[in-house]
């Protein structure tokens, strides 16, 4: 297996490193041996926090052309992925294609990508090249499929959402007072800031008792911070799970794309459900459907909701929490969605075989003359 994505080594600013690492060591753990071709980049060059990976091969390459040197190992594999994001990927789509026995697209932003290809913008996909993918692999479930499929002629769509690794995301096994009473992990981004003021910031500001924290990238100097929200300029992976541990409550704020789309759950969600950390989200469609609200998840519209949420006891709190806990374990792991990969690659096979003999009987009678 051969994938091709945005960004394997580095964690930086981006959330497709984490989703890559859990999916390909739990196909690595399934028997799947697998080469990542990452485009190097300075930005992430200089905030590698994963350089030599023990689940995959990784290899970097400068320009699209560049995987001429890899074409042998790509009209070997079974199945090669290109990730959205990836630099000049419909260029890269378009060298690919030629080589690929099964040609695969997972889609990390599928609500983004979709609103980019209706402003007609085709930075890693385009309208043209999306028939091209014999697979199209979606972080958004629901309706969006069959648009995908119909509006734009994807073969044949699937979800394939973000997980969790178990192995790396539990509980603490002795766990201790929470340092903050509600944090936030995620990169700056305009659609989410305003969430984060309601449901964060000016919580923050009415209880000045209680400790707030954000960790990520790339926040602006001109936000107006309270007195009592830390901040945490970068988290690596390695980090999450104690940054988890050590929350009261973590908040889940979703992008206005996603939103619209419903149906894409963020990968922070399952990880902070998988330590057992309480979880308070704003709502989007789909949401029940990965945590039941009210008994495994809490939505708060309100800096008041949000208040409100954090008064609970220690015993409800850990109640909702537990739950969540189970409901991620027993639906949302790496493996999960390895398995729901492979039978998607199986199914993709099956239906090329079945052409490919319907093509060669369809030849086989044509009648003589006839091409």
């Amino acid at each position: 297996m051969i994938v091709i994505g945005l960004s394997l080594s580095s964690s930086w600013g981006n959330g497709h490193a984490t989703t890559y690492r859990a999916l390909l060591r739990a196909l690595a753990a399934r028997g799947h041996d697998i080469l990542f071709l990452e485009c190097d980049r300075p930005w992430y060059a200089d905030h590698r926090d994963l350089p030599d990976p023990d689940f995959c091969r990784l290899s970097f390459y400068d320009h699209p052309a560049d995987l001429e040197r890899w074409r042998s190992d790509i009209a070997a594999a079974d199945l090669v992925i290109i990730g959205s994001y990836v630099v000049e990927g419909v260029v890269v789509a378009g060298l690919v294609r030629p080589w690929a026995r099964l040609l695969a697209f997972y889609d990390i932003d599928t609500p983004v990508t979709l609103a980019a290809l209706a402003r007609g913008e085709h930075a890693y996909i385009s309208p043209a090249t999306i028939p091209l993918y014999d697979l199209y692999f979606s972080f958004t479930g629901g309706p969006t499929l069959r648009v995908l499929e119909t509006r734009y002629g994807a073969r044949a769509a699937h979800a394939l959402f973000c997980a969790v690794d178990p192995a790396l995301y539990a509980p603490a096994a002795q766990p201790g007072e929470p340092r903050w009473h509600l944090g936030y992990l995620g990169t700056y981004s305009v659609d989410r800031q305003p969430t984060l003021e309601r449901l964060l910031l000016e919580p923050a500001r009415r209880a000045p008792a209680w400790r707030f924290v954000v960790a990520g990238p790339q926040y602006p100097d001109d936000i107006d911070w309270p007195e009592n929200v830390d901040r945490l300029e970068h988290l690596p992976p390695g980090e999450h799970a104690g940054f988890y541990n050590s929350l009261a409550w973590t908040l889940n704020v979703t992008r206005a794309d996603m939103i619209t789309a419903g149906y894409s759950p963020s990968v922070r969600l399952f990880e902070a459900a998988a330590c057992a950390t309480p979880i308070i989200s704003d709502s989007w469609p789909g949401l029940d459907d990965f945590l039941a609200v009210g008994r495994e998840i809490i939505v708060a519209e309100t800096p008041a909701q949000v208040l409100e949420t954090l008064a609970w006891t220690q015993s409800r709190r850990r109640d909702l929490s537990l739950a969540a806990r189970r409901r991620i374990l027993d639906s949302h792991t790496a493996d999960h969605r390895a398995a729901t990969l492979e039978a998607a690659v199986a199914a993709a096979e099956t239906r090329g075989a079945s052409e490919s003999r319907s093509k060669r009987l369809s030849s086989a009678s044509a009648p003589a003359g006839c091409s």
